[in-house]
């Protein structure tokens, strides 16, 4: 079985407050694009699990690997065949596109359609949540307003199907605990949920993620690749996540220029 685990991009990012347990409340729109990694996963081998990693370097023990832990929360509680896994990685991590958390929640989907477990979507989600805060947005893979740390979930009526997507990532990436660092939560005068719902070519004035202006103070070239797309015609650009990756959405298909030594998607 192959799937192809999606990004996601964040459309606006509220920080509101820190939370009791070290956590940040906070209101973002998590939009699915179709950029993927791939994701093979058979019943087969001589071994309960078997994970191979292929594309873009993947560091560290496979044991901390998502794929791995998704796997692991189900062998705890089913009986699993023995499994052969192979990931071949090519969205960039540390990029704020959910890549690792895709991975993950694929994983959980494909284990259970291999090895006829029958675990319904509801039950993945809970499964899905233990492994990151965004993880479980991926089981439905829909667009959804997310609050609370990003895990609590509403669905909203929101197609952009019909716009032509940029993504780049920068030669770098952001550390989500420094980046939190930099924040100083706030309710926001603009409301997420609110500001989605306006035209995109308002977007650019009331659709903000607050981890923006911090991050582009300490890298600069993140701000002069959102620059770059509005100049080359984008109707609304933004960081995604905590960095460091730009998208920008277009409503014809962009003629792009060079970005030096950076990584690009578009679709």
């Amino acid at each position: 079985m192959v799937l192809f685990p999606n990004a996601k991009i964040n459309l606006g990012l509220s920080v509101i407050e820190k939370r009791s347990d070290g956590f940040h409340n906070l209101e973002t729109v998590f939009y699915p694009i179709q950029w993927t990694d791939a994701l093979e996963v058979i019943s087969s081998g001589d071994q309960p699990i078997s994970l191979n990693t292929s594309g873009l370097s993947v560091d560290g023990d496979i044991a901390n690997n998502l794929c791995y832990k998704a796997w692991e929360l189900l062998a705890k509680d089913y009986t699993l065949p023995n499994l052969q896994a192979h990931l071949h990685k090519v969205l960039p991590m540390g990029a704020g596109l959910g890549g690792g958390s895709a991975d993950a929640a694929f994983m959980l989907k494909m284990v259970n359609e291999v090895a006829g477990l029958g675990i319904p979507s509801e039950k993945l989600i809970i499964y899905a949540s233990k492994l990151g805060s965004d993880c479980a947005f991926f089981i439905e893979n829909k667009p959804v307003f997310a609050d609370g740390r990003g895990d609590h979930f509403s669905p909203i009526e929101l197609d952009l199907s019909n716009f032509y997507f940029v993504v780049v990532m920068p030669p770098f990436t952001v550390n989500s605990a420094e980046a939190y660092s930099w924040i100083r939560p706030q309710i926001p005068k603009f409301r997420i949920h609110e500001s989605i719902k306006m035209p995109i070519a308002k977007w650019k004035d009331y659709l903000i993620n607050d981890f923006e202006a911090p991050v582009i103070k300490k890298h600069p070239l993140i701000g002069e690749i959102k620059n770059r797309l509005y100049s080359e015609g984008a109707i609304y650009a933004s960081m995604s996540g905590s960095g460091a990756s730009v998208y920008g959405i277009f409503d014809t298909k962009p003629k792009l220029s060079q970005y030096r030594d950076c990584y690009i998607w578009d679709h």
